[in-house]
């Protein structure tokens, strides 16, 4: 098998980013947009040993679980991976997801629990992020095509609300009468990065980052937003070119507060532009009602890596006391001023810095705390996980968006994966310090190939294989 070769062949299951499996000639072929059981003439795009990646060129049986995607690029864009897939079978292959994660590289077989669903399978993200470029002499916003930063213009997205299409037509106005263009990462020309709009409750905070400190006739793009929102703050955020983070180091309030209360759980909070918060907001509803339900009133909780402080402050109310870990300083001031609201001074205690530093020195004064932990992808510091196994915390909830990283801190968590000499990860057929006592995905993302994870863990006193 080579290179540009047309080949038949049918898919045997779904691989993790979505992509179907065929195995033909010993090779291991993954085909984006192609279903079990489905027949098509595939042309190779590359093949690497018995690895081979390519596209479908005709589709031969189309299987009953395919529908039509309601999205015009979304055999282009990289935001979605199974539009094409019916919902009820993508709940399915997201519990899949899971199991295979644990099983192949946390060396774990616990009973996955299936994944709870999204009330909304389109239109339910609250927070819109695009970047912004500039190609063959003309602007561009979308979203990166799959495993590159070429972007693929989007108008409008079926995983966002109506307000994102409004807010790309007025940039692309906004562009085109100003004369400004966006960003060109080969060159290090143009203005304008990305645009971030994310809603709290029917208020926005809209942030655009820009190459430059100042950008030319910026009240004229605040006159369009205010056609569209009723309610919004608007940030400048510079971001020298050679930097490709979601915002800059400099964040200027041109209009607004800044910052918006919402009511969630009994809980009053604040949110600012970049506060984390979860995008789907029924899912996380779900997500957190089941992580509190695993907690007592008897029980201190430690909450890392917790953003505003949301979760922190639901625990808070209903158990002993809740601590919060938090790097970001807005987060963290989001979080000050939610404990002050909700008048849980002596309850709540929010610490900023890494969780690496300062989990440590709390563990000494809480010798029995629940370890609530949610990571960003990248997962847990290995500094974290050896903290914990030295404490003597009886029970830990971990959430997680990344299956993979997932399985592996769980792994080093339970003993099931031990580094040897060389820091390689490899499986020892059993668990030592905690056992895993449930594991239930969330459909955080519909359409996507991701999934938000909950598992618990509790303590154990021997070994088990």
């Amino acid at each position: 098998m080579e290179k540009n070769d047309l080949v038949e062949g049918s898919a045997e299951a779904l691989g993790t980013s979505g992509e179907g499996i065929v195995r033909k000639d010993g090779v291991t072929l993954f085909v984006p947009f192609l279903l079990p059981g489905e027949r098509a003439m595939i042309k190779i795009l590359r093949v690497k040993g018995n690895i081979a990646y390519g596209k479908v060129i005709e589709l031969f049986t189309p299987a009953e679980e395919r529908v039509r995607p309601k999205c015009p690029v979304f055999f282009k864009c990289g935001g979605c991976q199974l539009q094409h897939l019916k919902y009820h079978y993508q709940l399915k292959f997201k519990t899949k997801l899971v199991e295979d994660a644990l099983q192949k590289i946390g060396g774990l077989s616990p009973k996955v629990s299936p994944c709870e669903k999204s009330e909304k399978e389109y239109a339910y993200r609250n927070k819109l992020q695009m970047p912004i470029g500039f190609r063959d002499g003309k602007n561009v916003i979308g979203f990166y095509a799959e495993r590159s930063h070429r972007i693929i213009e989007t108008p409008s997205c079926p995983i966002h609300p109506a307000w994102s299409e409004k807010v790309i037509s007025a940039l692309y106005a906004f562009l085109e009468e100003t004369g400004l263009t966006g960003y060109d990462e080969e060159t290090g020309e143009g203005t304008l990065k990305r645009i971030t709009v994310r809603e709290i409750r029917r208020s926005y905070l809209v942030t655009l980052t820009a190459a430059k400190r100042e950008v030319p006739q910026i009240e004229l793009l605040l006159s369009k937003l205010n056609k569209i929102f009723k309610e919004y703050s608007f940030f400048l955020s510079f971001q020298p070119s050679n930097v490709n983070t979601v915002f800059g180091e400099e964040l200027k309030l041109l209009k607004g507060p800044g910052v918006y209360e919402a009511e969630e759980g009994g809980v009053t909070y604040e949110a600012g532009a970049q506060t984390f918060l979860q995008v789907n907001e029924t899912v996380r509803k779900k997500l957190y009602d089941f992580a509190l339900s695993l907690a007592d009133e008897t029980e201190t909780i430690v909450d890392c890596y917790s953003g505003g402080g949301l979760l922190t402050a639901m625990f808070a109310k209903k158990c002993k006391k809740a601590y919060g870990i938090e790097i970001v300083p807005e987060a963290n001031a989001c979080a000050d001023e939610l404990k002050r609201k909700n008048g849980l001074d002596g309850k709540m205690e929010n610490l900023l810095g890494s969780v690496e530093l300062r989990l440590p020195e709390i563990l000494e004064r809480e010798k029995n705390a629940t370890l609530v932990l949610d990571p960003p992808r990248a997962g847990v510091d290995r500094s974290v996980i050896e903290t914990i196994k030295e404490s003597k915390a009886e029970k830990i909830v971990m959430i997680s968006c990344n299956p993979a990283t997932l399985a592996r801190d769980l792994g080093i968590l339970t003993g099931s994966l031990r580094p040897n000499e060389k820091g390689e990860l490899l499986k020892t057929g059993k668990t030592e310090r905690y056992k895993i006592e449930l594991v239930q995905p969330f459909d955080m993302f519909p359409q996507t190939k991701h999934v938000e994870t909950l598992v618990l863990l509790h303590a154990s006193s021997e070994g088990e294989t």
